[in-house]
C-alpha cells in the first residue's frame, strides 16, 4: 500500500512538471517566429506494437490518434502548413492485410475530417500529395471528396502524403511539363523554379511551398524521399527525436519547433553581424541602416533586428565597432 501511494505521489509530481515545462516551452516559443510549414515524418507505430505487445494495426490506431494531436497543436502555435507523410511508395510492398487495415484506417480518419466540426471552423483545406491511382478505390473518393469540400478554405492547410516519393513526385511533374511543351502551353524559357514547383502534387492546385522544418520520429535520422524539392532548396532545419510516433508529445513538438527558431535565429544573427561589419567602413554604423539592409537580405523584421543587435552590442564581436542607436 505505502509502494503503491509512493508511486502515484511520483506521477503526480512528474505530470505537475511536465505540465510546468510545457507551458515554459510554449510561451518561450511565442516570443519568436513559428515555422509556417512544418513536415513529419511520422515513423515507429510498428516498432511501438511490437514493443507494447500489441498488433500493429493498433499501433497504427495510437499512431493516428497522435496525429490528431498535432493537428491540434500546429494551428494553436500559428503553423499555416501541416504535411504529414502518411503512406509511401515503398510501403506499397508492406503485407496485404496490413494495408488494408491502414487503408481502412486512413479512409475512416479523412471521413472524420469532413464532417468535424474544427476543420470548417479552422477553415483547413486538405490535400493529398501522391499518385492517388496506386490506392484502393474507395479510399481514392473519400480523398477526392475531402479535397472538394475543403477547397475554398486557406487559412490552414493539411497535406497529407498517400502513395507518396519525393523522385517520382520531380519524375510526374516533368512529364507534365514536358506535355505541355509539346502542347505549346509552355515554351522552354518559362522553365524556371516557379514552374516546376507549381507542377508538383498536387499539380492541379496551389504549390506546396518550401519546408520550415522536418520532424522525424523514431530515432532514425534520414529524410526517406520526403518533399526533397521543397525541403533541400529552403535549407529547412531538421529534427530527429527518439520516441515512436504513438509517443510523441507535446514537449516533443514544442522542443522541434524551438530547434528550428534557434537555428533561424543564428542565420538572421550572422546576416545581421555582416552588414555591421560591413557598414563599420565608413566609421560608425547607424542602426536604421543595419535594419533596412538586413530587411532586404534575409526574411527579417525590424523587431528582430534590434533584438538581435541588442545580443550583438553585448557580445565581444561588436566591441570595436561604433552603433549609433
Amino acid at each position: 500500500m505505502v509502494l503503491h501511494m509512493g508511486h502515484g505521489i511520483r506521477n503526480t509530481i512528474n505530470n505537475i512538471l511536465y505540465s510546468g515545462y510545457e507551458r515554459l516551452l510554449t510561451s518561450e516559443i511565442r516570443e519568436f517566429r513559428v515555422p509556417e510549414h512544418i513536415a513529419i515524418i511520422m515513423d515507429g507505430n510498428r516498432r511501438f506494437a511490437h514493443k507494447s505487445g500489441k498488433s500493429t494495426h493498433q499501433g497504427h490506431i495510437q499512431g493516428a490518434n497522435t496525429t490528431e494531436n498535432v493537428l491540434d497543436w500546429s494551428y494553436e502555435l500559428g503553423v499555416k502548413q501541416l504535411t504529414l507523410y502518411a503512406f509511401s511508395t515503398e510501403n506499397l510492398n508492406r503485407p496485404e492485410a496490413e494495408k488494408k487495415n491502414l487503408f481502412e484506417l486512413i479512409g475512416i480518419k479523412l471521413e472524420e475530417l469532413i464532417d468535424d466540426d474544427r476543420t470548417h471552423q479552422r477553415k483547413m483545406r486538405v490535400r493529398i500529395l501522391g499518385n492517388l491511382n496506386l490506392l484502393p478505390l474507395p479510399l481514392q473518393k473519400t480523398a477526392r471528396q475531402v479535397e472538394d469540400i475543403t477547397k475554398h478554405y486557406s487559412n490552414f492547410y493539411l497535406n497529407i502524403a498517400m502513395a507518396y516519393g519525393g523522385r517520382q513526385e520531380i519524375v510526374d511533374a516533368a512529364k507534365i511539363i514536358a506535355n505541355k511543351i509539346r502542347g505549346r502551353e509552355l515554351i522552354l524559357s518559362d522553365i524556371d523554379e516557379n514552374i516546376i514547383s507549381a507542377h508538383l502534387y498536387p499539380s492541379d492546385s496551389l504549390a506546396v511551398p518550401d519546408v520550415d522544418l522536418i520532424i522525424r520520429t523514431g530515432g532514425d535520422e534520414r529524410i526517406s524521399n520526403f518533399l526533397p524539392w521543397q525541403a533541400n532548396g529552403n535549407e529547412c532545419a531538421a529534427y530527429f527525436c527518439a520516441p515512436y510516433w504513438p509517443e510523441f508529445r507535446k514537449i516533443d513538438f514544442l522542443r522541434s519547433v524551438r530547434t528550428y527558431q534557434t537555428r533561424e535565429h543564428e542565420r538572421q544573427k550572422n546576416t545581421v553581424l555582416r552588414i555591421v561589419k560591413l557598414l563599420s567602413s565608413t566609421g560608425y554604423v547607424e542602426v536604421y541602416q543595419v535594419v533596412n539592409m538586413s530587411r532586404r537580405a534575409a526574411d527579417i523584421t525590424s523587431e528582430e533586428v534590434f533584438i538581435i543587435l541588442k545580443e550583438l552590442s553585448g557580445s565581444g564581436e561588436m566591441k570595436h565597432l561604433a552603433l549609433v542607436w
